[in-house]
């Protein structure tokens, strides 16, 4: 039992410090063009963007259920807690990984390609649960496409409803609006991404025995939302370069489209409670609406490398998170 309980204690503090990297390391895809177009000073929108976060993740806990039953189940994984840490630690791993080299990979894939690598490790591929893991899959595919098809006709939208209108006061109105875009961003961020934390923690309460429901504690949302919203405010300057500016050259006009396409995507699939990938969904958004704006403005060499970051994710961390539960099930 002692050591059960120290399992779980670090999975916990873990899992809080995934939602804080998480944090400083989505803040960028969430704020990123209202900074590049200067709608917001960068330590304001970071402010916002940690508040709006914390309310968004405190809100809502349908995804949160979903991570802890429906990639493995809880009650029939043994050394459950064990599946957990590995998971999260090679999550983690890639996470700054990709931080440091300043590339939107996305948690999203590193989180659930950890948890289902580590219990395939644990029990073979017999222990995930194929209907829910397909079902997460292809929300997480199907998002980025949709983002870039919204964006294109968002973006296609206002060129037509603006066309006559006057440049300046266009671009002057619309970098006003971004500051209820970036918001509303990062509200929806908190919605889908600081659920993941929730979801794992409870899994790891579960498998070590200290409660019998899916249902998320109330002390398990308030940390997650706490976690995220300090990491957030620490924000992830690297990354906003990179979604910020070398996807396109963006405008005010620009980033409130793709602010509202991707917020309408990431809320979609809160609402169903499916998680997306943040990063995929603003990127892809971005894409969409350069590709409106001008198929040549868009710099498809970045999109090529962000798009190739996202493929090797999944299969990646499923490996790392594989090979860690082997080193931690010796020691343990």
């Amino acid at each position: 039992m002692d050591t059960l309980f120290l399992l779980t204690v670090l999975v916990v503090i873990f899992a809080l410090a995934f939602d804080f990297i998480n944090g400083f390391h989505d803040t960028a895809n969430a704020i990123a063009t209202s900074v590049s177009t200067k709608a917001l000073p960068p330590k304001v929108a970071i402010i916002m963007a940690a508040s709006m976060n914390f309310i968004g993740a405190i809100t809502f806990t349908g995804v949160a259920k979903t991570i802890t039953k429906d990639i493995v189940d809880p009650f029939a994984i043994e050394n459950g807690t064990v599946v957990i840490l590995a998971a999260l630690l090679s999550a983690i791993a890639w996470n700054l990984i990709t931080w440091y080299y300043g590339i939107p990979s996305s948690s999203s894939h590193a989180l659930i390609g950890s948890i289902a690598g580590a219990a395939i490790s644990a029990a073979g591929f017999g222990i995930l649960n194929y209907g829910g893991f397909l079902k997460i899959l292809e929300a997480l595919i199907l998002s980025p496409f949709l983002a870039l098809a919204v964006g294109f006709l968002m973006m296609s939208l206002f060129k037509v409803l603006f066309r006559n209108s006057n440049l300046y006061k266009t671009n002057r109105g619309f970098r006003t609006f971004q500051i209820f875009t970036a918001a509303l961003q990062s509200f929806t961020h908190g919605t889908n991404d600081a659920q993941k934390a929730m979801g794992i923690i409870t899994m790891a309460l579960i498998a070590g025995e200290f409660t019998t429901s899916t249902d998320i504690p109330l002390w398990v949302r308030i940390a997650s939302a706490t976690s995220m919203g300090i990491g957030t405010s620490i924000g992830g300057w690297k990354i906003i370069k990179t979604v910020g500016g070398k996807i396109m050259k963006i405008r005010p006009i620009n980033g409130a489209a793709a602010d509202l396409s991707s917020a309408l995507i990431i809320f979609g699939a809160t609402f169903i409670h499916l998680p997306v990938s943040t990063t995929h969904v603003i990127s892809s958004a971005i894409m969409g609406v350069g590709s409106a704006q001008r198929v040549k403005g868009v710099k498809w060499g970045v999109a090529r490398k962000i798009v190739f970051t996202w493929i090797i994710t999944l299969p990646i961390s499923a490996v790392l998170a594989a090979i860690i539960y082997q080193i931690i099930n010796l020691l343990f």
